[in-house]
């Protein structure tokens, strides 16, 4: 049998992803569902297979890109999970200080995806830290299925203290030149925007997919924002027309885009849900929005 591709699978198995990556099922339910979708030649083992992360054969940046120094961070979170890692990377060639990105991660702790995102933003000439929220129970567990039932276990509002926390670590980080915008994915887009709520003096925010804060926090917000939204992507979606009109009528600076025919993660190349069109021109947008507000 050849490989599946995209083109081969119902976007209902799409839906039915999401659904289980986002807890609104358990894996039993996901597989007894997934297993309608078994038919012909296309086997339960080789769907399951196919919709997994393939982190192996994914990497952008390797982790020993002799144009990075990327070493384990440790610091502390007094009001979220006391004490986290993360990862940073900076360029190597630096000769002044940089501005910073925070890069957050989905809901299932710092995979291999978000440490290579990490890379690829040094790589723009700043320096990145991306936090792990599973820090106070081990760090990301080599597996996603394990990362996301330990993330379920916190409380969100104590890491988003982590991620709070981690932001004043990078500002004051001799390398930094105190400037720091954040870039998050999925529940790191929920992250992202409620730290443009937080923290007045963010630089600047680039939510891909996030739930989006409150009409009475939403008016709070001083950054600038940039919102990336998948086109297939109704559980998120819903929430736009509502925070749009929000930040209009608080004349708060924003632009969004919504890339038609994708779905929800379509930025990580680790997985069918991925669109390479859609996930370099929504990066070469967040690069340029980050340059604007950062370097210019």
């Amino acid at each position: 049998m050849s490989a599946l591709k995209k083109e081969d699978i119902s976007q209902e198995v799409f839906d039915l992803y999401d659904d289980y990556a986002h807890n609104k099922i358990d894996r039993k339910v996901f597989l007894q569902k997934l297993s309608l979708f078994a038919v012909g030649a296309i086997t339960l083992p080789a769907l399951l297979s196919f919709i997994s992360p393939n982190y192996l054969d994914s990497i952008v940046v390797k982790p020993t890109d002799p144009r990075l120094i990327t070493e384990t961070i440790h610091y502390a979170s007094p009001k979220g999970g006391l004490k986290m890692t993360g990862l940073l990377a900076t360029p190597k060639e630096a000769t002044s200080k940089l501005p910073g990105i925070i890069v957050v991660h989905e809901n299932r702790g710092l995979n291999p995806y978000i440490k290579d995102v990490t890379r690829r933003v040094a790589l723009e000439g700043f320096i990145a830290l991306a936090p792990d929220a599973l820090s106070p129970m081990g760090g990301y567990p080599g597996d996603d299925d394990k990362g996301r039932a330990l993330q379920n276990k916190r409380d969100q509002n104590e890491m988003l203290e982590d991620f709070i926390a981690g932001y004043n670590y990078l500002k004051d980080h001799k390398d930094c030149n105190g400037k720091v915008a954040v870039v998050g994915f999925c529940f790191g887009g929920w992250i992202s925007n409620m730290m443009a709520v937080r923290l007045p003096q963010l630089a600047a925010a680039v939510p891909y997919y996030g739930r989006q804060p409150e009409k009475e926090n939403a008016a709070k917000i001083k950054a600038p924002l940039l919102l990336q939204y998948a086109g297939l992507d109704k559980r998120v979606n819903e929430g736009w027309p509502a925070f749009d009109k929000v930040l209009t009528e608080n004349n708060i600076e924003h632009e969004a885009h919504f890339y038609p025919d994708v779905n929800h993660g379509f930025h990580n190349n680790t997985t069918p849900r991925y669109d390479e069109a859609a996930a370099d021109l929504s990066w070469e947008r967040t690069i340029a929005f980050f340059n604007k507000h950062l370097k210019e």
